[in-house]
């Protein structure tokens, strides 16, 4: 295959992404809050003559020669970041580049990702005869799973046949997602004077209800993402030490596997529990592709791995295939003084290119 040529060399597109990072940083852009990093993303491609499209808080382009009778690939990831922690010793809104590390917020959750596929863009962007159209969408209200971010801006993009998410997975092809399922529950009893017998006390009766399905194995097990994991993650009840209360509230934490839907799921769990629930949503479904895709095949002919991914993403409401990758490591997301290598994001550039050569 005939190697496909930048007018950027590598140098260049490095300096520009640890440019475009060190300027997102800088920014606040928590959840539905993106306006002014959105517009520092716009004026990044403005400077580099590549015109963009705006949709809220989202935007997106899409390559030079764009052929609307071919079908496109998309590049996707977020702008918006969570709130900084309270444990922060160094000010999040300051990049310091050191020791071959860039700290600050959002630097690997997932402006590595970003400024990696910004310069992806601009190295395929005028190519001609390409199989595939491509498409960047740098989007908002990720870190919430928003109504007003891909999910609101998909149906507008051009024939998206395959999707590309970045995440920070250390470049490695995650190939399933477990989706999320928040439920609320309710246990009732009976209101009384804790001095006075009650065996129809709500806390007890709670905890035995969720012991149980704590203790619950869901049959099916996926190659790739392993069991259901359920999580209680809140519970509350009472006011006052001498008063059983009439009810106690919990919440689950659901993590789904390709094996069942976030409906079957919830049905399964009310099933095995005597407790009133609610599920939030059902929106955020897990994801799966095909382990002999043409990217994925294309990713291990570089020497990447696959591997299912315990955490959810946008992938959860893409309506297409897709795989998540990019650089950094999941494990320093929201974490204090997060930081990226710089040779994670040179490392990021550069597969993200060689997997696409095979591809486009």
């Amino acid at each position: 295959m005939q190697e496909l040529k930048s007018v950027y060399n590598k140098e260049e597109l490095l300096s520009n992404a640890i440019g475009l990072l060190k300027n997102l940083i800088e920014i606040p852009s928590f959840s539905k809050d993106e306006f002014n990093t959105s517009v520092e993303i716009e004026n990044f491609f403005k400077k580099h003559q590549i015109p963009t499209k705006r949709f809220k808080n989202n935007i997106w382009a899409v390559n030079k020669n764009f052929d609307v009778f071919k079908p496109s690939v998309l590049l996707n990831t977020h702008h918006d970041t969570v709130k900084p922690n309270k444990a922060y010793t160094l000010d999040p809104f300051l990049p310091v580049e050191k020791d071959g590390k860039l700290y600050g917020l959002g630097s690997n959750d997932a402006g590595a990702s970003l400024v990696s596929m910004a310069q992806v863009f601009l190295h395929f962007y005028d190519k001609e005869d390409l199989k595939y159209n491509l498409v960047i969408a740098l989007t908002a209200e990720e870190e919430i799973s928003g109504f007003d971010g891909i999910e609101a801006l998909f149906p507008q993009l051009p024939n998206i046949e395959f999707a590309i998410v970045g995440e920070p997975t250390q470049m490695n092809l995650a190939i399933a997602e477990k989706g999320l399922l928040v439920i609320d529950g309710e246990m009732k009893g009976t209101p009384s004077h804790a001095a006075h017998p009650n065996d129809d006390n709500s806390i007890v009766k709670c905890m035995l209800d969720l012991q149980h399905i704590l203790d619950f194995k869901f049959p099916k097990v996926s190659e790739y993402l392993g069991e259901v994991k359920v999580t209680l993650s809140g519970i509350h009840a009472g006011v006052q030490h001498n008063v059983v209360p009439e009810s106690c509230h919990f919440t689950l934490d659901v993590r789904v596997t390709d094996e069942y839907s976030n409906k079957e799921v919830f049905e399964i769990i009310q099933s095995q529990m005597k407790s009133t629930l609610t599920a939030r949503s059902f929106r955020l479904n897990s994801s799966k592709i095909e382990a002999d895709h043409p990217f994925v095949r294309a990713g291990l002919e570089t020497g990447r791995t696959t591997y299912g991914s315990p955490t959810s993403s946008d992938q959860a409401i893409i309506p297409c295939t897709s795989v998540k990758l990019g650089p950094g490591d999941s494990r320093r997301s929201h974490t204090a003084d997060e930081f990226i290598c710089i040779s994670e994001i040179e490392e990021g550039i550069d597969i993200y290119i060689r997997i696409l050569e095979k591809v486009l």
